[in-house]
Order: C-alpha cells, then sequence, then structure tokens
C-alpha cells in the first residue's frame, strides 16, 4: 500500500467544502435526471472514454457494456477519503448479494504521474476483487474527468517531485448498462446506505 501524503487540516477543509458543492450540485441534476428520464444537455455527466486498466490494457465505457458501472475519481496516496470510500463501496456490494453481478465498480486515478498501471491494480485489488483500477496519461485522464464532470488539482507540499497532493471531489457515478447517467451517490455514506441507494436505483 503507498504511504499517504497529509494534505495538512486547511487543504481538507477546502477539499471538503469542494467536494461537499460538487455533491449537492450532482445530486440536484441526478434526482432530476432520476425522476425526469430525461438528460438535459447542460446536466450530461459521463460520457465515452479511453483509459488503461492494471494490466496495462485499453479499455473504454464499452468494456462493460450491459452492465451497471459505478465510477469513482480519486487517487491512491488519498489519506483518508478515497480507501473509506472503496472500503464501503465493497461492503455495500456485499450486501446487494446477487445484484452486484450486474454493477462493476470503476476506481479512475487522477493522479497518473504516481498511479502506474500496476500501482492503481494493487491498490483497487486491496479492496476487494470486484473494483477495478485505471489510469491513463494526463490527458486521457483531463478528458473523463471533464466528461464526469470531476474536480481535481495539484496541490504542492514541498519541493520533490512527488511533494504533492491531489484535491477532487469525492462523488460516486452510477451510470446505466445503457451508458447513461443514472444519479450520483454520495460517497460519505456507509456500506449498508449505499446498497440501499444502489438496489433503489437499479430496480
Amino acid at each position: 500500500m503507498n504511504t499517504a501524503i497529509d494534505p495538512g487540516p486547511s487543504n481538507r477543509t477546502v477539499y471538503a467544502i469542494i467536494g461537499l458543492l460538487v455533491a449537492i450540485i450532482l445530486l440536484t441534476a441526478g434526482g432530476y435526471l432520476f425522476l425526469s428520464g430525461s438528460t438535459p444537455a447542460a446536466l450530461t455527466v459521463g460520457g465515452p472514454f479511453l483509459l488503461i486498466d492494471g494490466d496495462g490494457k485499453p479499455v473504454t465505457e464499452q468494456t462493460w457494456h450491459g452492465k451497471y458501472l459505478l465510477v469513482y475519481f480519486g487517487y491512491t496516496y488519498c489519506p483518508d477519503v478515497c480507501p473509506t470510500t472503496l472500503t464501503n463501496v465493497a461492503d455495500a456490494l456485499d450486501k446487494l448479494g446477487a445484484k452486484a453481478d450486474r454493477i462493476q465498480p470503476l476506481f479512475i486515478t487522477v493522479d497518473p504521474k504516481r498511479d502506474t498501471p500496476p500501482v492503481v491494480k494493487e491498490y483497487a485489488a486491496a479492496f476487494g476483487p470486484r473494483i477495478v483500477g485505471l489510469t491513463g496519461s494526463a490527458e486521457q485522464i483531463a478528458a473523463a474527468a471533464k466528461a464526469y464532470r470531476v474536480y481535481y488539482a495539484e496541490h504542492r507540499t514541498g519541493p520533490g517531485p512527488d511533494d504533492y497532493s491531489m484535491d477532487h471531489s469525492s462523488v460516486l457515478y452510477l451510470m446505466g448498462p445503457d451508458g447513461r447517467f443514472i444519479a450520483p451517490v454520495r460517497a460519505d455514506q456507509t456500506g449498508p446506505e449505499i446498497a440501499a441507494v444502489l438496489a433503489r436505483l437499479m430496480g
């Protein structure tokens, strides 16, 4: 497991505020989309992406066509939010039983400089065999993050090349088997809470 870099109390506060604002915006949009069954262009979330899996193979959103995708953006050096979220996702899948077979959780790094294919593979596997870690070039990550309306930014903590943390929004995105955005899922929920939300959204 990688050594976490503590971004410091003040930075964590800013990060939390940004994450909360993004979550509120997405939850509002997701609620509208789920209830209306339509996707206004201004609220479109997700779309085509080209990334690299833990074995170094290129993957796209079509790789898991026919499955629900539960997408989360983070990074392996994340000190608390990312590992907590992925632990709760793994717990939620266990609670869902057979329904979990219809879901593919994806962990997409926002730190491609450090999170190489072997690193994201090992990191995702630490939370269970169902979660797939993805990385890519800086341009590929930027394109995927833009499609999912994800905020992320490098925060320098020292002079060395690895002396930085990544500020990023923290939201789970549920995509339908047809690739369409269904709704955001709050990442600060417990495993059973996430499982209940997923079961309701999947029908």
